[in-house]
């Protein structure tokens, strides 16, 4: 029983006892304050309670709300309203010879209808050489209503005779120029010549979205034209071994044939990638979709616009991933920065003092996150500029300031020659191998020049240390721990150095008769 129903009854009892008047009195008033704070006790209750049920409404109303923003946005007709008119179809054609290259239908051998297939294919076959128009369907968008600037990809109209722009309200123009094309980003600017300005678009920055930000994707998928598809940024900066700058963004939004060379807008109606590739067993839509990042894009499209090609800075330097094994030679972490693997003689890191062996890990104030990312970095960076690059030599940060060259597109790359010399050795002193001076007979052998220097390998133990890792016949090793081997006994010095030093691994820098220079970190034998 509680407190106050205990006094209360207590209080009570005494009131009713005879001639006592004066704690009658009392027990009434005590019962009255009772009673009171009965109910300021109740009125609490009752406020307590309110606001926990309006707290708990509260919270639901705000789940139901993020979940409705988790399906997105409620409609997008607003934003693709105000779009899809600067979205255009691109229409190509071009002459071709022959039956265009595809394979004759076949019957079963014996069957009733075999003469017959034969007889009218050889027919078409004789009509085939006749040239004829093929034609195919692409998307693009305008950039400069006024100017009459249009983008699109490169494979849309690459080898096309003629160009035709078709827009949502019917209009249809030809494409009087190509300003410019990209192969390796897979870009392409076009004009046209409109008699009042165009509907255009402009671009956002891809920098600044975030895997699962909601997009729109519009285009001329399987030629209907303005289209509108709309999923979220899967990923980013993926790698689809397409070209040398690979670093697409992957959305779920639906892109089919016809939508390359379409805008992908982002939920406030700027472009932030150019639809280009699609994942598809079917050649339909299965969800995985990759466009060129628009801060990619515009870099492109600027200077084709300015120059009508592109001018892509250049370092002069090959290199390599860091690797696990790699990274403790050069004392840096593994999977970070660039490692140069050979500097072009006369180049722009020639020149500034980079050496092979040297880990680029930022430049021109922006982080080299990985290998894939200096090509990209370089490649956008001004031709003729000074640039500060920051390297880790041999433990150590050093920053060195480089004149940025410019790369030469046509460049195929000439056949670097290094290395001479050395003497014959144990194999199982040097790690499984047999390494031999570069005689006159050796480089006539595995295609050295004359200018070569180093030890050629003659014999790979297998298994070993050396084998394990792609170690071959033929290959010239030029520098053993980062210093350059004259004798064999210069590998032993590096082996004997890293096994001091408390590595498990000696990092050789080998060259192949293609004149390819890698790193290869080959385990020390009792440190695996």
């Amino acid at each position: 029983m509680s407190t106050n129903v205990i006094a209360r009854s207590q209080a009570r009892i005494e009131a009713q006892a005879p001639g006592n008047f004066q704690a009658n009195i009392q027990a009434k008033i005590q019962n009255k304050a009772i009673r009171s704070a009965e109910r300021q006790a109740d009125m609490w209750r009752r406020f307590w309670l309110s606001s926990l049920l309006l707290a708990i409404t509260a919270a639901c109303l705000l789940l139901l709300a993020g979940r409705a923003e988790a399906r997105g946005p409620v409609s997008v007709a607003p934003i693709a309203e105000l779009l899809v008119d600067a979205v255009v179809n691109i229409s190509t054609s071009q002459s071709v010879k022959g039956p265009g290259g595809k394979p004759l239908p076949r019957v079963p051998d014996g069957s009733p209808f075999e003469d017959l297939f034969e007889d009218f294919f050889k027919k078409r076959k004789g009509k085939g050489s006749q040239p004829r128009k093929v034609s195919s369907l692409g998307s693009g968008f305008v950039i400069d209503g006024k100017e009459g600037l249009i983008v699109t990809n490169n494979h849309v109209i690459e080898g096309a005779d003629e160009i035709s722009v078709v827009f949502r309200d019917g209009r249809k123009l030809k494409v009087i120029k190509v300003l410019g094309t990209d192969t390796k980003t897979d870009l392409a600017l076009l004009k046209v010549a409109p008699k009042k300005p165009l509907k255009d678009v402009k671009f956002g920055s891809s920098e600044k979205l975030r895997v699962g930000d909601w997009v729109m994707a519009v285009g001329n998928p399987f030629g209907l034209g303005g289209s509108v598809s709309v999923g979220i940024i899967s990923a980013k900066q993926r790698d689809i071994q397409s070209g040398p700058y690979d670093n697409y963004l992957q959305t779920d939004a639906a892109i089919n044939k016809g939508n390359s060379g379409g805008p992908l807008f982002n939920m406030e109606g700027e472009v932030i990638g150019v639809n280009t590739a699609i994942i598809s067993p079917t050649g339909g839509s299965i969800g995985i979709g990759f466009s060129v990042p628009s801060d990619v894009a515009m870099v492109v499209l600027d200077q084709l616009k300015r120059f009508g090609e592109t001018r892509r800075g250049w370092l002069g330097v090959n290199i390599q991933s860091v690797s696990e094994d790699i990274a403790p030679s050069l004392k840096v972490e593994p999977g970070r920065g660039a490692l140069v693997a050979s500097v072009a003689p006369g180049g722009p890191a020639a020149k500034a003092g980079i050496k092979p062996g040297d880990v680029i890990v930022k430049f021109a104030g922006k982080v080299v996150r990985s290998v894939r990312a200096l090509p990209r970095i370089v490649a956008q960076t001004a031709h003729g500029s000074t640039v500060a690059v920051e390297i880790a030599r041999k433990g150590k940060r050093e920053v060195i300031n480089v004149l940025v060259g410019r790369l030469d597109e046509d460049n195929k790359g000439k056949k670097s020659k290094s290395s001479d010399s050395g003497l014959k050795t144990d194999q199982k002193s040097l790690l499984g191998l047999k390494v031999e001076p570069l005689t006159d007979a050796l480089r006539k052998k595995y295609k050295y020049g004359a200018d070569a220097k180093g030890l050629v390998i003659t014999d790979v133990a297998t298994p070993s240390p050396a084998s394990t890792k792609g170690v071959k016949i033929g290959q010239l090793i030029i520098e053993a721990a980062q210093e350059p081997v004259r004798e064999a006994k210069d590998i032993a010095r590096a082996i004997a150095a890293s096994r001091k030093s408390g590595r498990r691994a000696v990092l050789l820098r080998i060259e192949d008769d293609a004149g390819k220079l890698r790193f290869v970190a080959v385990p020390l034998p009792g440190t695996q």
